[in-house]
């Protein structure tokens, strides 16, 4: 257990959309996903679970489309994901998984026993489907469908329901998987209600464009990509290659220092091989 100091690399962002129906949640995910890759819709898959909605946007551009059937079980989005995953998607669209929450909700209200207990059969299913979203090295754009929620006041004696707003259909606290949370009005217009990033936590509210899903790609390529340098590390065959790499990235010595006192013994190993085979036949080895 060691202090090292803090870093960020390259992300892939992990962002959630909430909005009633005709909002405009579909249609707002890919223009972001248009941003994320740069107008190559190509590299965009939509895990359709509304009813064919998908399609309403072909006009739009040429995006991949996985029409998923019921029930809707975090296995099936599971699957989902991973055949997208092959087909190497930069960006995936979940739209929605409020029909996972719904799917198992309905599963757990038809279980016998103590319902308290019961939810210890849901949990483990609803946390493997979420963390296939934010393990995955892709984007990823989840929408999520919102209802009016109310809560019950005493008024003069008497227990009334009053609204307080919406409430995304989703197990509660799920927001707080994601980096970036936009709720979107039936009027079209965006707000972030949650957002890691710093890019939209201050802005009123907004039309969502392209150019939002350009500014969260340069977000999420604005740190170091620390696969790379492990292997610019892993192709020093000399210690001032090493060395002029190590001053590079000194910042990220903490999670690379071990990549590098591996290299310096591949390069040392190297080094007395060569000489041993110099003693014995007066040349280098090729």
């Amino acid at each position: 257990m060691e202090l090292r100091k803090s870093h960020r690399q390259k992300a892939k962002i992990k962002m959630a959309i909430q909005a009633p129906s005709g909002a405009g949640k579909t249609y707002s995910s890919l223009l972001i996903a248009k941003g994320l890759t740069d107008n190559d819709l190509s590299k965009v898959a939509i895990i359709d679970t509304e009813n064919g909605s998908a399609d309403l946007y072909a006009h739009f551009g040429d995006y991949n489309v996985l029409t998923l059937k019921p029930p809707y079980t975090p296995e099936s989005y599971i699957e989902a994901i991973d055949v997208c995953l092959q087909a190497r998607m930069e960006v995936i669209i979940l739209d929605s998984i409020s029909h996972c929450w719904d799917y198992l909700l309905e599963y757990h209200s038809s279980l016998p026993g103590n319902s308290f207990a019961n939810w210890g059969k849901i949990t483990p299913r609803q946390k493997k489907f979420l963390d296939k979203i934010l393990q995955s090295d892709t984007h990823f754009i989840a929408t999520m469908r919102v209802k009016q929620d109310y809560v019950i006041n005493n008024k003069n004696g008497k227990m009334v329901p009053e609204k307080v707003g919406l409430k995304a259909v989703q197990r509660d606290s799920v927001d707080y998987e994601f980096t970036i949370v936009f709720d979107l009005d039936i009027k079209h217009y965006a707000k972030a209600s949650k957002d890691r990033t710093g890019l939209f936590s201050d802005k009123p509210e907004f039309i969502i464009t392209p150019g939002v899903g350009k500014q969260i790609r340069d977000w999420c390529n604005s740190g170091a990509d620390l696969n790379e340098v492990k292997r610019k590390i892993k192709s020093c065959t000399t210690n001032s290659q090493l060395n002029a790499l190590y001053k590079e990235f000194a910042s990220y010595k903490d999670v690379l220092t071990k990549d590098f006192v591996q290299q310096q013994d591949v390069i040392r190993n190297n080094n007395i091989h060569n000489q041993h085979t110099f003693k014995q036949n007066g040349t280098t080895s090729s």
